[in-house]
């Protein structure tokens, strides 16, 4: 019997359960929890649906064990919940699922580097360029910062979209980006800057 929890339909993505829009990593635990490479991972495959204990071994390629410790920690920290149960010759299986669909981190969490690039780096597999149209760019826009956070929340809207497309296919995509003010001296010279240069 099983105990299911209702269905999130998300911009038509039938996820399987029901989430919040948004979680905070504003905790130490919750930042040392989606730190690790395996709980990341592990984070990412339940948007595709909740999963029990087996079912993420299987996919990680890890022991059960390992992987359930991991799903403690995680649960442990807010991150992860139970969905739904069933039982299973007289054994309850537990059904993870996220608790929010987006891991919002605070500026403080950056580590020096951009955000996720050294994330982006380890997992992109650039080996075959046929198994995707798709590509890297970096562009530049002299613009006032309100447009810019315009177009940094459109573009954030296209992620978040991205991450709820029907599971299919046997390979995994990723979609990265980021719009960040630059320090290259390009900007015009300030009223100030430009009326002290002209003094004798």
């Amino acid at each position: 019997m099983s105990d299911i929890a209702p269905t999130a339909v998300l911009d038509g993505y039938q996820l399987g359960y029901d989430l919040d829009e948004t979680i905070v990593a504003d905790s130490p635990a919750r930042l040392k929890a989606v730190g690790h490479p395996l709980r990341s991972l592990i984070l990412d495959l339940v948007l595709e649906r909740a999963m029990t204990v087996t079912e993420l071994a299987e996919r990680v390629r890890k022991p059960r064990g390992t992987v359930a410790h991991h799903i403690d920690v995680l649960v442990d920290a807010g991150l992860l919940k139970v969905t739904a149960t069933r039982r299973v010759r007289a054994i309850e299986e537990r059904f993870y699922g996220r608790t929010a669909h987006t891991i919002v981190f605070p500026d403080a969490a950056m580590d020096g580097d951009l955000p996720f690039v050294a994330d982006a780096r380890s997992q992109a597999d650039l080996s075959d360029p046929g198994t995707c149209s798709g590509g890297f760019t970096l562009r530049h826009a002299r613009i006032p910062a309100e447009l810019a956070q315009e177009f940094a929340d459109r573009v954030m809207e296209m992620a978040t979209e991205f991450t709820r497309l029907p599971r299919s296919g046997n390979r995994e995509y990723a979609f990265y980006f980021g719009v960040f003010p630059t320090n290259r001296p390009v900007s015009p010279a300030s009223l100030e800057e430009t009326e002290e240069a002209e003094l004798p």
